[in-house]
C-alpha cells in the first residue's frame, strides 16, 4: 500500500514522513492527480514536492551528468536524480550524484547512503533556491558527503560555485566560482563544459 492510498493523506503522522516511508509514495497524489509524487524530497520529515522542471534545468543537469560520466574513474559513476537518504527524516534527491561503481552497479536501489557519495550537484531553480543554497548543503555537510556543486542562472548562463568539506568543522567552504566551465582536481580531475547547456530553446 502505498502512502497516498492511506488513511490521513496527506496530513504527516505524528513526527513527520520518514526517509523509509518514501518507497511506499504512489505517483498518484490524494486526490487522484497523476504523477503529483514523482519528484519529491524529504527534508526534517516534511514531503517538497518539486515543481517542474525548465528546459534549462533540465538541459544542464544532462550535461553536466554526460561530462562526469566521461572523465569518473573506474571506481566511481555519475548519475542523475537519485535518492540519498542523509537521515532518519532526511531523504533528498540531487540533480547530479558521484557515487561509488559499487553501489551504481546494484539497481535494485532507491536510494544511497551518504558514505557511497563523493560528490553532489544542485542545479538551482526559482523554487529551489532557499533549499538549494542554505538547507540542503547544511543537511551534506553534516553527513559528510565530501564535495558540493551549485549551478546558479545567471542571464541564462550557468554560474558554478564549488565547495569542499573542510574536516574539522564540518562546514563547507568554497573552493571557486567558475563560469562557462568547471576546472578543477578534486574529487578528481574534471573539465566540465557548461556553455552548451546554457542554451535556452
Amino acid at each position: 500500500m502505498s502512502i497516498a492510498s492511506t488513511p490521513g493523506w496527506p496530513y504527516p503522522p505524528p513526527g513527520g514522513w520518514t526517509a523509509d516511508d518514501l518507497d511506499r509514495v504512489g505517483a498518484e497524489g490524494p486526490y487522484g492527480e497523476l504523477d503529483l509524487l514523482k519528484r519529491v524530497e524529504l527534508i526534517d520529515g516534511a514531503l517538497v514536492i518539486m515543481s517542474p522542471q525548465t528546459a534549462w534545468h533540465r538541459t544542464l543537469i544532462a550535461a553536466i551528468t554526460r561530462s562526469l560520466e566521461a572523465q569518473v574513474p573506474a571506481n566511481l559513476a555519475a548519475i542523475s536524480e537519485m535518492d540519498i537518504r542523509l537521515g532518519p527524516r532526511q531523504r533528498v534527491v540531487p540533480d547530479v550524484l558521484v557515487i561509488t561503481a559499487e553501489a551504481a552497479a546494484d539497481l535494485s536501489r532507491t536510494f544511497y547512503e551518504p558514505a557511497e557519495v563523493r560528490l553532489v550537484v544542485e542545479v538551482v531553480s526559482e523554487e529551489s533556491e532557499v533549499r538549494d543554497r542554505e538547507r540542503k548543503p547544511q543537511l551534506y555537510a553534516a553527513a559528510g558527503i565530501p564535495h558540493f556543486w551549485r549551478i546558479e542562472n545567471l542571464d541564462g548562463k550557468a554560474v558554478a560555485y564549488v565547495f569542499e568539506l573542510e574536516p574539522a568543522t564540518g562546514r563547507y567552504v568554497p573552493t571557486g566560482i567558475f563560469h562557462d566551465r568547471i576546472s578543477v582536481t578534486q574529487p578528481f580531475p574534471i573539465d566540465c563544459d557548461l556553455t552548451p547547456s546554457t542554451r535556452q530553446d
